[in-house]
């Protein structure tokens, strides 16, 4: 999610300056920064590495063989020719690899789904058609594959929706004022139906991937499919509508962003900004007000409340109670309803990434990206069966909510967010575990939990027993939070935390931590950057987002807020070294066209395919100096990837693979 500041959705700051704001945290725990500087300050680094704790199946002897090759040499374990920073309207990928567009919104997605027309699109041809603003990209192997990397379902969740960019005649610009028509009927139930999730068969075919447009287990989901509400909050008093009485059923997802596929293959939707979805004035006095207040809500940005009353918080105060959570979808079967998982608590999140413990726990790692929020992680109290699906289908409902507490020594402590336990009693206003989730900001807070800078996706990594914890940037941290060791106080491209938990088992309570990366553009010292001196150039990025670790282990980073004004590149994907002399080397590999962000990545179990997912191509505004103009439907600064003036741009899922075959940077 971008920066209110970023080129990214420009006519819908408001929501973005929420999103990101620090207006909504206001306790005193110590904030990231003023971690990071104490324990810089005491130069207490950590050495050494954690045991191999698991080794997931799909890893190639050839690949592990290779990383650690390279980290003996000293040498980067990527090898593959950089691309060049910098902005135009085209994608780059790396020499010697393709990049193909594999679906792009509005592509039908059934047999009889229409053909995309966007001069005359309406809510039930979008129903049957990709979606908008592709984020979380996963692969799922369909179970009788052949080649279970060559054909399988792509599930991807479908963030939010550009109006500027969908629809013409939204924006008029005169005399350099913009103005931007009001919502209608039709337009709104478009956005609707263009957000939410999309589960498509996909295969290989001839060295190219193709959708199989009458895959069986095709399907959309959109901000009205029905779901169900599991775990310790389903059926509350503060989870009941008028439309459900039981406080057990709601209508559809809102802004999910990055996503998780579980051990037993099912997609996992994480809810992030709906805040902005809601509108209205809740009644005096009202007993959610503080809860809303800390979650932004009502923002208004969008004005879906001004035709739907659940969406309007005077008319129903409890349905925002009903959006942040974790959602669980069985791809292999159309019909079954997708169940909001409380158990792993309301925030706003950005990805669920999953791993099986040593002791057979799954653990669910979760960022809640928002200026000075925190990094949480969920471990089932049942185990996984790996000779038995069905057992593992509500593991999810069962289990302890942890938040990161991270101390100056490089120690740290994840803290059980549990009824009952330390402050989170009756006298501080949690009659019940389903208060604990529902208002899991406020019980984090009262636990003292560490303020982290915008907290995105956090990703496991099951050969080494470390995580990886995205933050993307914190420009709202003051100088009165950190010290001389840490002079990011203005901290606009943001950081990467290492993790290694306890004994390498990822459901361990304690653990420590390391800086891997502070990121910005290393050849001007007041940034502070840590980047390698063996990386390029081309290769320092700000803004890191989503991540994925392959299956040799090595990471790789996406970025959203890079932009002429702030980097002088695009977004796009990097290769980060994390062990070895080349620790904290990295290299550009793939970058998006003017005004997108990079989301993803993924990679099928070979590691011979990387999935990535190109958000609102063009979404630059008028701080794009070379580009000179906001960027609108009728005057775009570019038209990937159709390039034809009758389409608009069009956010899409790209498939990266290496000319002549065989693995990615190997």
């Amino acid at each position: 999610m971008a920066d209110s500041t970023d080129g990214a959705r420009k006519f819908r700051t408001s929501l973005l300056e929420d999103a990101t704001g620090d207006g909504h945290n206001p306790t005193a725990n110590p904030t990231m920064g003023e971690i990071i500087a104490r324990r810089f300050a005491r130069r207490a680094m950590l050495k050494g590495s954690l045991a191999v704790s698991a080794i997931a199946a799909t890893v190639g002897p050839a690949a592990l063989l290779a990383a650690e090759e390279a980290k003996a040499a000293g040498t980067s374990a990527f090898v593959f020719p950089e691309v060049e920073a910098g902005v135009d309207a085209e994608h780059h990928v790396a020499e010697g690899y393709d990049a193909q567009v594999l679906l792009r919104w509005g592509d039908p997605l059934f047999a009889d789904a229409p053909e995309f027309d966007p001069a005359n699109q309406s809510a039930e041809a979008q129903r049957r058609q990709f979606g908008y603003n592709n984020d979380y990209v996963g692969f799922i192997p369909m179970p009788d594959a052949e080649d279970p990397s060559a054909h399988g379902l792509l599930v991807v969740n479908h963030e939010y929706t550009n109006e500027h960019l969908m629809f013409p005649g939204i924006v008029t610009i005169s005399g350099g004022e913009i103005e931007v028509a009001p919502a209608d009927q039709k337009r709104v139930d478009i956005e609707m139906a263009a957000h939410g999730g999309t589960i498509a068969e996909i295969r290989k075919v001839d060295g190219k991937w193709q959708l199989v447009r009458d895959g069986q287990y095709n399907r959309r989901i959109t901000a009205d499919t029905p779901m169900l509400i599991s775990g310790p909050a389903a059926g509350h008093d503060r989870m009941k509508t008028s439309a459900d009485p039981e406080g057990r059923n709601v209508l559809g997802t809102l802004n999910n962003c990055a996503g998780g596929v579980t051990p037993w293959g099912t997609y996992v939707m994480a809810e992030e900004n709906f805040h902005g979805y809601f509108g209205g004035e809740l009644p005096a006095g009202h007993p959610e007000a503080a809860n809303y207040e800390r979650m932004g809500v009502p923002e208004g940005t969008y004005e879906w409340f001004k035709f739907y009353d659940r969406f309007d918080v005077s008319k129903e105060p409890n349905e925002p109670n009903r959006f942040g959570w974790v959602i669980e979808v069985d791809p292999f079967d159309p019909a079954s309803t997708p169940k909001k998982r409380t158990a792993l608590g309301r925030v706003k999140h950005e990805g669920a990434e999953s791993i099986v413990a040593k002791g057979g726990q799954v653990v669910f790692y979760l960022g809640d990206d928002e200026r000075f929020d925190y990094i949480y992680k969920f471990v089932t109290s049942g185990t996984y069966d790996p000779a038995d699906r069905a057992a593992n289908m509500d593991l999810l409902d069962e289990g302890t909510l942890y938040v990161a507490r991270f101390d100056a020594d490089g120690s740290m402590n994840w803290m059980p967010l549990v009824h009952g336990e330390g402050p989170l009693t009756a006298e501080n206003g949690f009659a019940s575990q389903a208060d604990v989730l529902i208002e899991t900001r406020r019980a984090a807070d009262l636990l003292g939990a560490t303020k982290m800078d915008r907290p995105e996706d956090v990703q496991p990594d099951g050969r080494t027993g470390k995580v990886y914890a995205m933050l993307t940037n914190n420009t709202k941290r003051t100088d009165e939070q950190v010290d001389a060791a840490n002079p990011r106080a203005d901290n606009a491209f943001g950081h990467i935390i290492e993790i290694a938990e306890a004994d390498g088992d990822f459901a361990a309570t304690t653990g420590s931590w390391e800086v891997l990366l502070k990121c910005g553009d290393p050849s001007v010292a007041e940034v502070g950057a840590s980047f390698s001196t063996a990386t390029t150039e081309n290769g320092w990025f700000g803004m890191p987002d989503n991540c994925a670790v392959d299956s040799a282990g090595r990471l790789w980073v996406t970025t959203d807020g890079n932009s002429p004004d702030k980097t002088g590149r695009t977004d796009g994907v990097w290769a980060v070294d994390t062990e070895g002399d080349a620790r904290a080397t990295s290299k550009l590999f793939y970058r998006v066209p003017v005004g997108a962000e990079m989301c993803g990545p993924h990679f099928t179990p070979d590691d011979q395919t990387m999935f990535v997912a190109v958000q609102h191509p063009a979404d630059g505004g008028d701080d794009w100096e070379e580009f000179g103009r906001p960027s609108y439907y009728e005057d775009l600064s570019t038209r990937w990837p159709d390039f034809d003036p009758a389409m608009p741009v069009r956010p899409s899922v790209v498939v990266i693979t290496k000319q002549g075959g065989g693995k990615i940077a190997v």
